[in-house]
Parts: C-alpha cells; structure tokens; sequence
C-alpha cells in the first residue's frame, strides 16, 4: 500500500519530467501513479499536490527564490526544484504540518538529489516556513485588533 511520501516521490517524479520540457505529463498521470501502485486516496493527495503546484508555479517559483539570492534559480537542479517546489506549495497552501512537510523534502532529497540537496532544501523551506509562520501571526494579530475594535465599538 503507498505511502504519503511514495505519493509525494511520485509528484516530484512528475515535476521533473514537467520541468525537463514534458508538459504533456498531465496526460500520463494517472498511468505513472498506477504503475507506482499508488491508488484510491493516495492518488488523490498526489493528484492535488502535482495540480497545485502547477497551478501556482509563478508564485512558488517567486517563493523560492527570494530564498536563493546568492544563487541563480535556472541551475538550481531539477530534482531540487521539483522538492522545492513541492514543499513550498505544501507550506503556503496547504493545511498541514510544515515540520513534516520538510522532513519529507529533506529525505526524498537523500535519496534522489546529490550530498548537497538535504541542507540546501532544508534551508529554503525553513525560510519559507519562517515567512509564512510570521505573515499567519500578522493575520492572527489584525483579527485580534479588530475583534477589540468591534468589542469597543459596542460598548
């Protein structure tokens, strides 16, 4: 039976054959999942993933490389770029845990990217995170200030 990370090997398999120029992979997704044995609500979860990345490319692209300044975002590899990719949908648009999502990044990362690819992933998506926990406490905040403005103004 897959696992979430046999699906989320599966997305990022999928992102590197979208972003080596196959941007007719959506047409094979369901066979490259089937062959992975990767089925029923594990496919769905792969499903959304690999969409949402593609749906939000240009923002998760610009995410990532607000990250990088001392690099430039073409060489960074594909495998890395379909991790960082993923991880920072994961982190900006889904409702998950982000420490997990990383970990997953970071050991996907060992297994398909070279020695360097853990700490550079975990780097960028840690800052991403970081971002994204600050921005999720500014919105926390401003509610809270207008919930006691609301409260004031019915006194």
């Amino acid at each position: 039976m897959a696992t979430r990370r046999h699906a989320r090997e599966a997305v990022v398999s999928l992102l590197y054959a979208y972003d080596s120029g196959n941007e007719d992979i959506n047409d094979f997704t369901d066979h490259i999942l089937e062959d992975r044995k990767i089925r029923n609500k594990q496919k769905e979860f792969a499903l959304n993933l690999f969409n949402g990345v593609l749906s939000n490319l240009p923002a998760l692209d610009k995410a990532i490389s607000t990250q990088i300044k001392e690099w430039d975002y073409e060489r960074i590899g594909s495998i890395e770029k379909a991790l960082l990719r993923l991880g920072s949908f994961e982190i900006l648009f889904e409702k998950v845990d982000k420490a997990v999502v990383i970990n997953e990044a970071i050991e996907i990362s060992k297994e398909f990217g070279d020695e360097k690819s853990p700490k550079f992933i975990n780097g960028v998506l840690d800052n991403i995170k970081l971002i994204e926990d600050a921005s999720e406490t500014d919105l926390k905040d401003e509610e809270e200030i207008d919930e006691d403005e609301v409260k004031k103004s019915d006194d």
